[in-house]
């Protein structure tokens, strides 16, 4: 399949001459282009995307006011529970849905061109790691492999075909059978991603203690209701001594979204350069806190130009000076103050 750059896909903006291309989306180098280009993406999918344009409208924004990031409005995450969030007409190609227990309400993104999302998790995962080609790629993903609709299913699979390693594959409740082959490959030198959702780490290493000296252990977070939560150096430290590494790697990205941040270690997230953080200030969400305080994070990820690219999240976190940023939790219900008021 080709790519979006590769297409040349064009998305024009309602009623303007501007054009804004994937190329100039994943070529992003400074600041100021992104800053430039984040303010085009506004004003098309303003113009473009109804729930969006209404939500603006809510909050009484003048378009035309808006010349900063700080200005442009959030969208709440919730909306994608209730509304279809589209930026074009054209038909879904794929249809991502979140996790969730039984009678509980998910969240539905309409992917209309999913050559963004491959784009995006490609060369995202490019700019951190490198070739994907270098490494053979695990993946412990059980409660996310059972389920239909999975983003991050879609996106390592992808990676597991891309890798042309016939090592690579999924494991569900085959333990031993991973334990065997985490240990053979680490043995003989071979460059590995163990990707695995949190609870099912800590049970592999309750079964087994490794020693794994070319293997990186990327978590995607989530106990699933299958364990206590527990706070990141806690479960690091267990993650780490369990698997015989100096540092847990950790994936941030959501149904929602088609960029991902990465952590090399210690929990610290760095952005592609098409995507970027700011933290709002948890009793209103229409103001922002200084670097080193807790707030509600806002993400602008510039590859869901179709849906929409300025979300409001329901996690807690900080940022630090050089753009890095940190997950320390999740607001509960009760303490999504401002965000919720504006939930049409």
């Amino acid at each position: 399949m080709k790519t979006a750059t590769e297409n040349r896909k064009t998305i024009s903006l309602h009623k303007k001459e501007v054009l804004i291309t994937a190329s100039d989306i994943f070529t992003i180098s400074s600041h100021k282009q992104f800053e430039k280009t984040a303010l085009k993406v506004f004003r098309f999918q303003y113009a473009n995307n109804t729930v969006y344009r209404d939500f603006c409208d809510f909050l009484k924004t003048d378009v035309q006011q808006v010349k900063s990031l700080q200005q442009i409005p959030f969208l709440p995450i919730q909306f994608f529970k209730s509304h279809d969030v589209v930026s074009n007409e054209n038909p879904a190609q794929v249809t991502f849905t979140s996790s969730g227990t039984t009678g509980m309400i998910t969240s539905r993104h309409l992917v209309t061109d999913v050559s963004l999302y491959e784009e995006s998790y490609r060369k995202g995962f490019s700019q951190f790691y490198g070739n994907i080609e270098d490494y053979v790629v695990l993946a412990l993903l059980p409660s996310y492999l059972e389920r239909e609709g999975s983003s991050l299913i879609y996106m390592v699979e992808d990676l597991i075909n891309l890798s042309n390693q016939p090592e690579s594959g999924f494991y569900l409740h085959n333990h031993d059978d991973l334990i065997k082959k985490l240990t053979e490959l680490d043995e003989a030198g071979q460059n590995v991603i163990l990707i695995g959702v949190t609870y099912a780490l800590l049970d592999l290493i309750e079964k087994h203690q490794f020693n794994l000296q070319n293997t990186i252990i990327m978590e995607t977070g989530g106990m699933k209701g299958k364990r206590k939560e527990m706070i990141r150096e806690e479960l690091h430290e267990i993650l780490c001594k369990g698997f015989g590494v100096s540092s847990i790697h950790s994936e941030y990205g959501m149904t929602e979204l088609l960029a991902q941040a990465y952590s090399l270690g210690e929990g610290v997230f760095e952005c592609p350069s098409w995507m970027h953080i700011l933290v709002r200030d948890p009793e209103d969400a229409l103001t922002y806190v200084n670097d080193g305080k807790t707030g509600g994070i806002n993400v602008i990820d510039l590859a869901n130009i179709n849906s929409c690219s300025f979300i409001a999240t329901q996690d807690l976190g900080k940022k630090n000076p050089n753009n890095s940023f940190e997950v320390l939790g999740r607001f509960d219900n009760s303490d999504i103050r401002g965000c919720n008021l504006m939930v049409l």
